[in-house]
């Protein structure tokens, strides 16, 4: 990289585009932009060397999609000298990296990768959706835990999500079906969550953070896999809404396919607005009014006129979401890293801290995989028999105690009883070595006695970045379900969030379930974007990780963070290594999409320890960025799913 300083040296163009006029990025150094004028920077190398423009279309441009293969072999960590960004489609990380590149905040760029996941990544993500981030500020050695998670209207009860009348027992469910219905749909977050993250982080001017996805919009992109098999697979719930059939698929009415090229311009004309007008844009004025009526659509737009039962969703409830800044869920870890993660509504960072906690009681650096340069190695079956019991365990506390704070406390004293190590050893100690638990209770805090509430999570996506000045953003993405609600408007879809709510307030006994839908309620979450420093506290910054994955991102997350921290995997392959993982059944997963991996030894293993093994490939989508010595300097190191069409890009060609 070649950096330079504003204040000393003319800006290259993109950079003084930027930081001129519009926005409200948070810097009072904004002369002291780190530009890097590094022609390669933000480039993919092809096999003969040379660098490749990301979207260009030539030859090694890994956004020319190709048929789904399930998993990408031979991914090799990245490495970077200052910068990084690491998301799920190649468009996404170049636009993240080329705002690193013009002297960005990791802040800036997540805008950017957020404007363009909306467009080439609509099954998972959107700007109508929600989503949660960790950032660290490396100036103050602060963490801080946006919280982007929708909300419920007000009118919301109960029974939002079962009844078409709430008030009347008995009463017909939503139709065509609660996530198909405008019932599922959520006042959305991420806009409002990122706006709040630039104001205080960023260095750009807002304005300019959506030209990539803009310019994608207008002018077209070519169609990844995922997407065009997520066409294919929800066209019969898609053909209810005129929109998404007219920006989805050709006017004889067959599915647009991977490779195609597509444009959006509504989606183009709704990032000018929320480029020129700031993100209220979407929650008052034009936009708003049309995801209300289009949230309140009763009727389908297919020749039968499909009933739909609409959402209850107000201008009001729109113009009153606040995005939330929260305490991060941190914690210790053998008294050698500073784990940091999300806070409820999330309930992956509590699970994750819990299960790390339990770990901490065993050995674990002694049942690291084997051969782990291959594709991060085999488990061993005790490696997976001791996570998957840590994670029963904390999925236990999670499935009855945890939702939205705002609403329900947690038990005891919160977080710190949750966390207590006398706690988690007293939970360590229900693990047997040689028999698995196959189901947990909670644990036991003296509280009253409460419905387990259970809730299915699908569609999301991941994003971690490092910027040349090394702060720090872990963010977790989502619109739900695949393509979400079906509904669509200006461009972008509307998410089916509050499907994530538990369907009844009560369980079979009467008790109320924790995670029960209420007005202005957020859905209990597992997105779990997590942070790890070096030592006891923030500074010395060690990794970025997170995923999508719906209720199994607790296990993603956490074989992750113990692949690098007690097996020594590098980034790429603690990514790589065979997900594997247990929520509170008695299965325990062990993907098989690398089906070059011989699992029988381990599938047996933990069958002799009364394991119920599935081995059905899983679709994860895991990035990871650490800063690592290496070549006696320190560098970042960035690890990419093969599960999905993610790439790593930074400084110099990659």
């Amino acid at each position: 990289m070649n950096p330079i300083a504003i204040k000393h040296l003319a800006p290259i163009a993109l950079a003084a585009l930027l930081a001129s006029c519009g926005g409200s990025g948070n810097d009072d150094n904004a002369s002291d932009l780190i530009v890097d004028t590094n022609p390669n920077s933000c480039q993919v190398l092809a096999s003969n060397g040379s660098s490749v423009t990301v979207g260009s279309g030539l030859a090694g441009d890994p956004a020319a999609p190709e048929a789904a293969s399930g998993y990408r072999l031979g991914y090799k960590a990245k490495y970077s000298n200052s910068y990084m960004v690491v998301a799920n489609t190649p468009l996404a990380s170049k636009a993240g990296c080329e705002v690193l590149k013009a002297g960005g905040t990791a802040a800036d760029a997540a805008v950017a990768v957020q404007a363009v996941l909306g467009l080439v990544e609509p099954q998972s993500s959107t700007i109508a959706g929600s989503a949660f981030m960790m950032y660290y500020d490396a100036k103050t050695q602060k963490i801080t835990a946006y919280d982007g998670r929708e909300t419920a209207p007000a009118a919301a009860t109960g029974y939002y999500l079962v009844r078409q009348d709430q008030q009347t027992q008995g009463s017909a469910t939503p139709v065509p079906s609660a996530r198909r219905s405008g019932r599922s749909i959520g006042v959305p977050g991420v806009m409002r969550m990122l706006d709040l993250a630039h104001n205080e982080h960023g260095k750009l001017a807002w304005n300019k953070l959506f030209d990539e996805g803009i310019n994608l919009a207008d002018k077209g992109f070519l169609i990844p896999a995922r997407l065009g098999g997520a066409i294919s697979s929800n066209a019969s719930s898609l053909a209810l809404d005129a929109n998404a059939m007219a920006t989805y698929f050709h006017s004889d009415g067959t599915p647009r396919a991977a490779g195609e090229t597509m444009t959006n311009a509504p989606y183009a004309r709704t990032l000018r607005i929320l480029a020129d007008q700031g993100a209220d844009a979407l929650y008052t004025g034009e936009l708003a009014k049309n995801i209300v009526a289009k949230a309140a659509q009763s009727v389908g737009d297919d020749p039968a006129k499909t009933p739909i039962t609409p959402s209850l969703m107000t201008l009001q409830d729109l113009a009153a979401y606040q995005a939330k800044k929260r305490e991060p869920v941190c914690s210790t870890y053998r008294g050698s890293y500073h784990v940091c993660t999300m806070a409820p509504p999330s309930s992956g960072g509590i699970a994750i801290a819990q299960a790390l906690g339990i770990l901490g009681n065993f050995n674990l650096g002694a049942y690291g995989p084997t051969n782990p340069s291959n594709e991060g190695g085999i488990p061993s079956v005790m490696g997976v028999h001791l996570v998957s019991e840590a994670e029963r365990l904390a999925y236990a506390d999670r499935d009855l105690y945890v939702a939205d704070t705002d609403f329900v406390a947690l038990p005891g004293k919160g977080v710190a009883s949750m966390l207590s190590p006398d706690y988690l050893k007293l939970r360590a100690s229900l693990i047997s070595p040689d028999k698995s638990m196959g189901t947990a209770s909670a644990g036991d805090f003296g509280t009253p006695a409460a419905g387990v509430g259970k809730s299915e999570e699908h569609g999301t996506t991941h994003l971690s970045i490092v910027d040349a000045y090394g702060n720090v953003v872990s963010m977790t993405s989502t619109v739900e379900s695949s393509m979400g609600s079906f509904h669509m408007v200006d461009g972008f879809l509307l998410t089916n969030q509050l499907t994530d709510f538990s369907s009844q307030p009560v369980d079979g006994a009467g008790n109320a379930v924790a995670n029960a839908v209420a007005g202005g309620k957020r859905p209990r979450s597992t997105m779990a974007p997590t942070l790890v420093f070096r030592g006891t506290q923030p500074g010395d910054f060690l990794m970025a990780t997170g995923s999508p994955g719906g209720g199994t991102i607790i296990q993603y997350v956490l074989k992750t963070v113990v692949g690098a921290l007690d097996w020594g995997l590098d980034a790429q392959q603690a990514t790589s290594l065979v997900d594997f993982g247990a929520s509170n059944s008695v299965t325990t997963n062990v993907d098989g999409a690398n089906t070059t991996l011989d699992l029988t030894a381990l599938v047996a293993g933990l069958k002799a320890k009364g394991h119920t093994v599935s081995t059905s490939a899983q679709s994860s989508g895991i990035s990871t960025i650490m800063r690592v010595k290496k070549n006696g300097a320190m560098m970042l190191e960035g690890g990419v799913d093969p599960r999905r069409e993610g790439i790593i890009l930074g400084d110099g060609a990659m």
